[in-house]
């Protein structure tokens, strides 16, 4: 028994009410994840009756089988109703006009498949946690606002991240709840028979039954892995039960029905990607079992069905530190992958160092190190990250420096159509003209933005403060009485979070409370604290959001600190700490707050997208300079903390940023808030928030995102991947042999000066340069041979012009394996210059010219 109630199950009684004729394509909008970023369509169901929509959680499937019919039948005879409805029909078949689109780059015949552990699309669609599957949501939407041919294969969890209570400690309560599948917005795969599409996978010595759903949003779908069936063993139905949820067993089995799962199943349903896209290392075991059917049905050896498969594969890597890549015990992987090694002609060794991590050596399986051997594009996901994992995983290629090796960079980026707030819509229509929407990525066309009135923009600002505010009172009123607060003391917390007179500066902090992002940053120093807040004249507000991990007891603590502190008599109105973060709750505060705080250790957080989604509405930018916002920075948009030197302890960087937070809020933040004109509002404050619009939503939208994915991996990898599987295989087969030997013979290779080196040359004459390179029996043709020019005093190591290459004049001498090669160097540049000579393996049909990660240097 629990306050006083007798525990007990509960069943729902449902209408199932019969949709009206007029409204007969509800049912088609339900179904569609386009509602996830048009407001119109969720609000047409939520006019029909406000207080269920709230209870349903927003999802339109659970509302049409809960809405008592007369409610659909006043609706179908309310003429605005009505209107409002064709209109949205209207906007939805135009958007899904194939006729109406602007083509893409990708060339006819080809389709992308994009696999991740979770999709964020909408809150009433929970398989996703957080950044990680909202990110692959925006990308699923970008690709099919341009009608790319993409589909998304994922997992189908009945339970999505977990449900967050806090009590009257602060401690984070998690709570589980399991998702109705026929409230979600998902379909049964179906073959021409009618009958439910399903693949077999062995997990361990067990054939586990994958039932394949797909669910559509907007103009692409996406494949979703299901084992929760009847024929499975009890353990095998857990296996897509929770997100993330269990140990490493089930962690490991989620990746094999997600990598081997999802491949087999595009292959039952006749769809024959070529481009495949690893978003993060969970679905790395896709390789094997790529390769495996070029074995077993093309009859290629391993080698060479690698290259096929690597060649139009891309892995996009999130993950700025090396802890954070999924690992499995060596034995683990071999009892699920051992039966797998006849089927691949390789030896279990070999295919257990597939995942040896170059940094670590044979200890554990990383999923990292399969999905970087196994493809030929890699990515980062900002500048700053590249470089950060361009350092984790220089061990794959240990000879290139890291600024060159294979490993590049597309910054995220957001769906601004998701969470960008109607108001601005309807402002820009206003003043700018509709083709916004076209013209997402036009800088000089939303310049347009500065000429708004402000009094205009503010009111839109204040609007949707005034409504994050109402969302704040609701839940922190729901949380108060849940944990037995009284009324009285409920109104002294929410004294400056007022909806009606929004004019209290509110900060806004939301996100996963992990050790890295620090959001107990703001509490370094209290009395600094104090002299920042108490201000009566000055008010701040300070809102925080956001789960911890249920095993990240660091993370944990960190929310306990932040209600600590809010519950201290001086900061008890004037720090709130909200629990049960969603994308719901997201949307409303990135629209709402004034400025969005971000303070991660550097260079740890890889991209970070709440900033962009704040940004794009409007709401000013205070940040560590990493990830995103080291590119997104112009010092007109917003402030930066600038990272404390690295070679400071923990305790030291952790200060000095803090003491640079306290001085940009309190020098600069709250002055120019409060500077108002006798309108209102500071006209500083509004042209720096214009700013911050302009600059975010021009560059950091996915429309940008999706047009460098084209251009540098998509389009690229078609081009390799039909390359290497033409007849038969026959490039991917040359390749394959042509790295192994190459490989057999590099150690022997060596390179020495010839000439006497020159110490002084006039400008715009030039000098002979020679060397013999010993080529250990390899072709002339198989290496290049390079110099690279520097200027002294450049400490960066990057060359200040492209490489000079060598020309082979034959051997040193007849019979020898040395070849003699020669430049003629004129530099171009005076002063003192530095230079450096090297040799390494070439071949024109390379991907990427240091795919091998071998060099030799003079």
């Amino acid at each position: 028994m629990e306050n006083g109630q007798l525990p007990g199950t509960c069943f729902v009684v449902e209408n199932s009410p019969r949709i009206p004729e007029k409204l007969n394509r509800l049912e088609e909008l339900a179904y569609n994840l386009w509602y996830s970023w048009d407001r119109s369509a969720r609000t047409l169901f939520a006019r029909m009756h406000p207080r269920l929509w709230e209870l349903v959680g927003s999802n339109p499937i659970r509302f049409l089988r809960r809405v008592d019919e007369y409610r659909l039948n006043e609706a179908a005879e309310d003429q605005a109703f009505l209107s409002a409805y064709y209109r949205v029909l209207s906007s939805y078949d135009t958007y899904h006009n194939e006729l109406l689109r602007k083509p893409h780059k990708l060339p006819s015949g080809n389709m992308v498949a994009y696999f991740c552990a979770e999709f964020g699309f909408h809150e009433s669609f929970p398989i996703y946690s957080g950044g990680l599957g909202i990110l692959a949501g925006d990308h699923c939407k970008a690709a099919s606002d341009i009608g790319l041919p993409f589909v998304g294969v994922g997992l189908l969890y009945r339970q999505g991240y977990f449900t967050q209570n806090i009590d009257r400690s602060g401690r984070q309560i998690a709570l589980n709840y399991d998702s109705d599948v026929d409230e979600l917005p998902v379909h049964a795969a179906l073959d021409a028979d009618g009958n439910d599409i399903k693949v077999t996978v062995m997990v361990g010595p067990r054939p586990v039954q994958v039932k394949v759903w797909w669910s559509r949003v907007g103009n692409v779908k996406i494949y979703l892995m299901d084992t929760e069936l009847p024929e499975n063993h009890p353990d095998d139905r857990e296996i897509t039960h929770r997100l993330y949820g269990g140990d490493r067993r089930i962690r490991i089995e989620q990746e094999i029905i997600l990598g081997v799962g999802g491949t087999r199943a595009l292959e039952k349903l006749g769809i024959k990607p070529t481009v495949w896209h690893i978003n993060e290392g969970h679905a790395a075991f896709m390789i094997l079992e790529r390769v495996r059917t070029l074995v077993q049905r093309s009859g290629f050896d391993f080698g060479t069905a690698i290259e096929a498969v690597a060649a139009n594969t891309v892995f996009t890597t999130h993950t700025p530190v090396p802890a954070g890549h999924d690992h499995f015990p060596r034995d683990m992987v071999a009892h699920y992958f051992g039966a797998m090694c006849p089927e691949l002609h390789l030896p279990l060794e070999h295919l257990l160092n597939l995942g040896n991590d170059p940094g670590e050596g044979h200890s554990e399986f990383n999923m990292t190190a399969l999905a970087v051997r196994g493809s030929r594009f890699q990515n980062g996901v900002s500048r700053i990250h590249r470089d950060v994992s361009a350092q984790i995983c220089a061990g794959f290629w240990p000879a290139i420096p890291t600024h060159e090796n294979p490993l590049a960079y597309v910054t995220n980026a957001i769906h601004v159509p998701t969470f960008l707030a109607r108001e601005w819509g309807d402002l820009f229509d206003r003043f700018i003209g509709g083709e916004w929407r076209g013209r997402l990525s036009d800088r000089s066309f939303w310049k347009g933005v500065h000429e708004i009135p402000d009094h205009l923009y503010w009111s839109v600002r204040q609007s949707l403060k005034s409504q994050m505010l109402h969302a704040v009172r609701e839940r922190v009123a729901a949380q108060y009485q849940r944990n037995l607060g009284d009324d009285a003391h409920m109104e002294r917390l929410l004294k400056y979070a007022d909806m009606h007179e929004p004019n209290v500066l509110t900060i806004g902090f939301a996100r996963r409370f992990a050790t890295y992002k620090r959001a107990d940053l703001l509490f370094s120093d209290l009395n600094w604290l104090r002299q920042i807040l108490l201000d009566p004249e000055r008010p701040v507000l300070f809102i925080f959001a956001g789960k911890a991990h249920p095993a990240d007891v660091p993370g944990q603590a960190m929310i306990r600190r932040i209600h600590d502190v809010a519950a201290m008599p001086e900061f008890q109105d004037k720090i709130l700490l909200l629990e049960n973060y969603d994308m719901g709750l997201a949307r409303r505060m990135v629209a709402g707050v004034d400025v969005w705080l971000n303070t991660p250790t550097y260079p740890l957080e890889a991209s970070g997208t709440s900033g962009m989604k704040a940004g794009v509405n409007g709401t000013i930018n205070l940040s560590v300079l990493d990830g995103w916002w080291g590119e997104g920075y112009d010092g007109n948009n917003g402030w930066a903390i600038r990272p404390a030197p690295n070679d400071l302890d923990e305790a030291q960087r952790n200060w000095e940023d803090a003491r640079t937070l306290y001085e940009i809020i309190q020098d600069q933040v709250v002055p120019l808030y409060y500077d108002r004109s006798k309108f209102g509002y500071s006209p500083g404050w509004v042209a720096k928030s214009k700013s911050s619009m302009v600059s975010i939503l021009t560059h950091f939208n996915t429309g940008r995102m999706l047009d460098e994915y084209l251009d540098h991996f998509y389009v690229p990898a078609v081009g390799q991947g039909h390359r290497y599987m033409e007849g038969q295989g026959m490039l991917a087969k040359t390749i394959a042999q042509w790295k192994e030997k190459v490989r057999a013979r590099w150690n022997g290779v060596k390179i020495r000066r010839v000439d006497a080196p020159q110490k002084r040359i006039k400008f715009g004459s030039s000098m002979q340069i020679e060397v013999a390179v010993d080529l250990q029996g390899l072709s002339q043709t198989d290496v290049c041979v390079e110099l690279l020019l520097n200027r002294s005093i450049n400490r960066s190591g990057v060359p200040v012009l492209p490489p000079f290459q060598f020309q082979c004049r034959g051997p040193v001498e007849p019979g020898s394996s040395e070849h003699l090669f020669g430049l003629e160097l004129q530099p171009g540049l005076c002063g003192q210059l530095d230079y450096r000579i090297r040799v390494y393996p070439y071949h024109e049909n390379l991907t990427h010219g240091f795919e091998l990660g071998l060099m030799t240097w003079l």
